[in-house]
């Protein structure tokens, strides 16, 4: 592409940017105005993209991390033929235009994943490389390359500050992830003011350290930006950093270079001075030049018989390769259509076992039926039980392991399973304990936002740790958990409750769900429903029941099942035993299964090991909600509950109060 042609986006987008900043008063020029020419370079020449089918899987994947610049992404999407009509760019930040704030994945197309919380986009990029590397060892071939694209990114100084982006990029680096680029643009400035006043580390060392290669190049030299994407593509056996020094809000006579361009509109004055700058007219609002309606033109001819040829090569993998050809379908089927072909162990009644240890039968049961399934552990495999020894581990050697070692990198872990889950074949899970779901929050709410299946194996969830204490204890998680919308937490009560948990979550396809499990040993008890799994699917079932009419029925999650079981049979009352495997997805059901399961005239009493939060309109008042509004402590297990007095004769003495 020659420097005309670059100039001709470039200015394209500058006037595209700056404008629709100024129509909606509020957005960020800065970073679409200085990093325009990338821009240009990247949807002009160097992905291989797809307009006319945006979810290719051999497509090379651009992330905006820096997503507050969203204002870049759109006018290139519109430029190259997204179906992005400039009526939409005009519309900019408004309610029901296809051009939110941030850019957001299935609201707009082209936007490979939400972003904007700063860091997330880069470490999701790290999880959209891991799956690249993956599905080439599982699918290519000596004679078919089906699957050999790159992962772009563009990251700002925040991306780099996040703490997020040091464990994606750790790991990058540790895996040899080749076929992932980073773009850093690099202009020195942040919302408060200069760099020099909190960053002023040398970024490209920190990357080398990681493994990665550093080039850097001036972002405004179109050849120098080449050369370096090319270098950057030939190492196929580390990801690249490549270093723009870039001046924010380019363009602008009097607030280039400055704070006051990142994140606010230029205002009209600036607006008319910036357009006699760049050479337009005072009129020329959301210019587009000539040149660059052409060039996409072309390119997208070009695009479609790259496109072709692949299709072409995929036909003919397909032909030769049926039982990989089945696997690829089989993989990218529904979740409820992926979990039929899975076999669950069985959990006889009257066994005892720690809800975690049946996860982990389960979860290698779902790994053999679900060869979608991959994912790991953050340095807890083995108290997590999540291991898949009989499918490998995911490394430089052994790309089409499904097991991902993350290390201590929860937040990371995270980003990287929404890269997975967005990347399309895969779904991933990731574990942890209970307790520090806080650390990959973030991601976890983007995962919801998104809509993606991704699953969280979260153990040790509750004060029966024990000896490790209230640091280790969970106390707030499962309500914190509840409160994101969409995230389905469920809380098994039995190994075989946990299998169906299993199900359940491999099986949704709209969004993320946490399986809460314990350390401590529980009964495998008999239930009271005979359709419980059916049931339990709704959110709760009666796991034990009375005669007649019951005068009280006890609602608990998880371990507070058994002893809600321990306390009713002491009890004279007509006790109902409900467990209550998803407080939301019994919330969601109409009220006469509500009230089927609940009697209205029945006092209700709660039984959670954590904080009471969220047990309204369900429990009969606060009175009746047995929780621990307080931390634990360190002991063995026993001695901790009857020490914080959260025993089955602490819940008896409310029953019969």
């Amino acid at each position: 592409m020659n420097q005309t042609t670059v100039d001709a986006i470039a200015l394209s987008v500058r006037s595209l940017s700056m404008d629709a900043v100024q129509a909606a008063n509020s957005g960020h020029p800065g970073l679409p105005m200085g990093c325009a020419e990338l821009g240009a370079l990247l949807y002009g020449e160097i992905l291989n993209h797809h307009p006319g089918d945006p979810d290719w899987p051999n497509r090379d994947r651009f992330v905006l991390s820096a997503g507050h610049g969203s204002m870049l992404l759109y006018s290139l999407l519109h430029l190259a033929g997204y179906g992005l009509p400039l009526e939409e760019l005009k519309a900019f930040r408004q309610i029901g235009s296809k051009t939110p704030g941030h850019p957001e994945y299935g609201h707009t197309v082209g936007v490979e994943t939400t972003t904007g919380p700063l860091g997330q986009g880069i470490s999701t990029a790290v999880g959209f490389a891991i799956a690249e590397r993956m599905s080439a060892g599982i699918y290519n071939t000596t004679h078919h390359a089906i699957i050999d694209h790159f992962t772009y990114v563009l990251a700002g100084d925040g991306d780099m500050m996040e703490g997020i982006s040091s464990e994606a990029c750790s790991l990058a680096g540790h895996l040899g992830l080749g076929r992932l680029i980073v773009f850093y643009d690099d202009n020195d400035i942040s919302i408060d003011g200069s760099t020099d006043i909190t960053f002023t580390e040398d970024v490209g060392k920190r990357f080398e350290a990681y493994g990665w290669q550093v080039l850097t190049a001036d972002g405004y030299d179109a050849p120098a930006v080449t050369a370096a994407t090319n270098e950057a593509q030939q190492a196929t056996d580390r990801p690249s950093l490549i270093v723009l020094k870039t001046v924010i809000g380019r363009g602008s006579p009097n607030k280039a270079g400055t704070s006051g361009i990142h994140g606010a509109p230029l205002g009209e004055e600036e607006i008319g001075l910036t357009r006699k700058n760049l050479g337009l007219r005072p009129d020329d609002a959301f210019f587009i030049h000539p040149d660059a309606v052409a060039h996409f033109a072309q390119h997208r001819e070009a695009l479609g018989r790259k496109y072709d040829e692949w299709q072409s090569q995929f036909a003919q993998w397909r032909a030769a390769n049926p039982d990989l050809a089945a696997r690829w379908d089989a993989t990218r089927a529904s979740g409820p259509e992926q979990v039929t072909g899975v076999t669950l162990p069985d959990f006889p009644m009257g066994e005892k076992a720690a809800t975690r240890k049946a996860s982990g039968k389960v979860l290698n049961a779902v790994a053999d039926g679900m060869p979608s399934l991959v994912g790991g552990s953050a340095d807890l495999a083995g108290s997590n039980i999540t291991a898949m020894p009989q499918h490998g581990v995911f490394s430089t050697d052994t790309p089409a392991g499904r097991t991902i070692n993350f290390g201590v990198r929860e937040h990371a872990m995270g980003a990287i399973s929404n890269g997975l889950a967005l990347y399309g074949g895969f779904r991933p899970f990731c574990s942890t304990f209970h307790v520090f779901s806080d650390y990959l929050r973030p991601a976890i709410r983007l995962a919801a936002l998104m809509g993606l299946p991704v699953i969280y194996v979260f153990t040790h969830d509750s004060i029966f740790v024990g000896e490790d204490g209230p640091t280790h204890q969970p106390i707030e998680h499962n309500a914190a958990l509840r409160t994101i919308p969409g995230v389905d937490v469920l809380r098994p009560a039995d190994a075989q409750e946990t299998a169906e948990a299993w199900l359940m979550a491999a099986g949704r396809d709209d969004g993320p769900t946490a399986l809460v499990l314990t350390r401590q040993n529980l009964l495998t008890f008999e239930k009271a429903d005979a359709n419980w799994k059916e049931t339990a699917r709704k959110g709760a079932y009666i796991a034990r029941d009375c005669e007649g009419v019951p005068e009280v029925v006890l609602v608990a999650t998880g371990s507070e099942v058994t002893l809600a079981l321990d306390a009713a049979a002491r009890s004279s009352k007509r006790i109902r035993v409900v467990s209550m495997i998803s407080v939301d997805r019994f919330r969601d059901q109409k009220p006469e299964f509500r009230d089927e399961i609940l009697p209205p005239s029945a006092r209700i009493i709660a039984a959670e090991v954590g904080v009471s939060f969220g047990w309204d309109g369900i429990a009969s008042g606060r009175e009746n909600v047995f929780a621990l509004d307080r931390f634990g402590a360190s002991g063995p297990a026993a001695a901790v509950a009857e020490h914080l007095g959260y025993t089955a004769e602490a819940l008896l003495a409310l029953i019969e109060a």
